[in-house]
């Protein structure tokens, strides 16, 4: 079937089409510029003790917990949806780490049981959201509240700390001269990156985005595609509380991830994905003249096809199974015309 397409209006001019991801670019060399004016040797980097410092390394070291976050996060909105809990998720794995630790025992059963909770909390919210249809923000909120609650739990209300040199090093080492949480976070970015382009898995996400419904009538599992992304979410945020609460070598229940799921979201935003799901990167909007005839906004890659209309002669003179007007046609007779008024012999 062949797409109707409208031409370009007499003295019009297309619009140039920048590469995807030009603003975003854009804004953060403008920023990177004031800070250079304002701060001295801002872009100044230096080796000391076998590790990068500098303004733009501690900027990224900083940043690490809330790019995991994002990375998550920006699953999860894919979908259609939102996780609020990611803060309260990082507060959950700090004391489980922390409780762990101070217990004695090895680094992979604390490795496991972090991100075992994240997991756990990631099917909570996933569970809420595609079985039991509960709005993403109610459900999400669900923990959110109630996560720092188990968090103080775990840690009987108090500050936990543990002199762990292995688990200070996942929070405070470094890796190849950069710090190490910025190594997990490029690690936990490529293999997200490979899960969404190399296997089907970010077509689904974006298909339940894009619309759910059909999707499902595709023969899509749309529920457990949903759960995938809020057990990734969850995975990510139980990664950032165990940076968090390395850097720190302790858990703090009560401000460990205190609103950085706000933080995440903006950060999602600002990357390009839309709130209304659908697209796991920042797409140009089409042109108004090269869209279908209703005038809207949409997708080059879903314009409306052309009319079909049965074939005027078919089989039998009856008519046949139809045919795409692609060409010009004639003008319909007007009301009056004497062809219409005509009466058979």
């Amino acid at each position: 079937m062949t797409s109707s397409i409208l031409p370009l209006a007499k003295g019009s001019r297309a619009r140039r089409e920048w590469p995807t991801g030009s603003a975003q670019c854009a804004a953060l060399v403008c920023v990177l510029l004031i800070n250079a004016l304002v701060a001295d040797n801002f872009f100044a980097i230096h080796i000391q003790d076998g590790r990068l410092f500098g303004s733009l390394i501690d900027i990224l070291n900083r940043c690490a917990p809330v790019a995991l976050l994002s990375l998550g996060m920006t699953l999860v909105i894919a979908t259609g949806g939102i996780d609020l809990s990611v803060g309260a998720v990082m507060a959950i794995s700090g004391a489980t780490m922390a409780s762990l630790a101070t217990g004695g025992h090895s680094l992979p059963v604390i490795f496991a049981a972090v991100i075992g909770v994240g997991l756990l909390c990631g099917l909570w919210n996933g569970l809420l959201v595609a079985v039991f249809k509960i709005q993403p923000i109610v459900a999400t909120l669900i923990l959110m509240v109630a996560g720092r609650g188990i968090a103080q739990l775990i840690t009987e209300g108090q500050i936990i700390t543990f002199n762990n040199d292995a688990l200070a090093w996942i929070g405070s080492g470094s890796l190849f001269y950069l710090p190490t949480p910025v190594i997990i976070t490029l690690g936990m970015a490529l293999l997200l990156w490979l899960l969404t382009k190399r296997t089907a898995l970010g077509l689904f996400i974006e298909a339940v985005g894009i619309n759910i419904k059909a999707a499902k009538n595709a023969g899509l599992n749309t529920p457990m595609v949903v759960i995938a992304t809020y057990l990734l979410s969850g995975m990510m945020a139980a990664v950032a509380g165990m940076i968090v609460a390395a850097d720190i070598r302790g858990a703090d229940a009560n401000n460990a991830g205190l609103w950085l799921e706000m933080d995440a979201i903006l950060a999602v935003v600002i990357g390009g994905t839309s709130l209304m799901g659908g697209a796991l990167q920042p797409r140009p909007l089409p042109d108004r003249h090269t869209d279908h005839p209703g005038g809207e906004h949409r997708d080059p890659a879903l314009r409306l096809p052309a009319p079909v209309e049965p074939d005027r002669q078919g089989p039998g003179g009856a008519g046949g199974a139809g045919h795409a007007v692609t060409g010009p046609q004639p003008p319909l007779p007007a009301r009056d015309s004497p062809c219409l008024n005509a009466t058979s012999p």
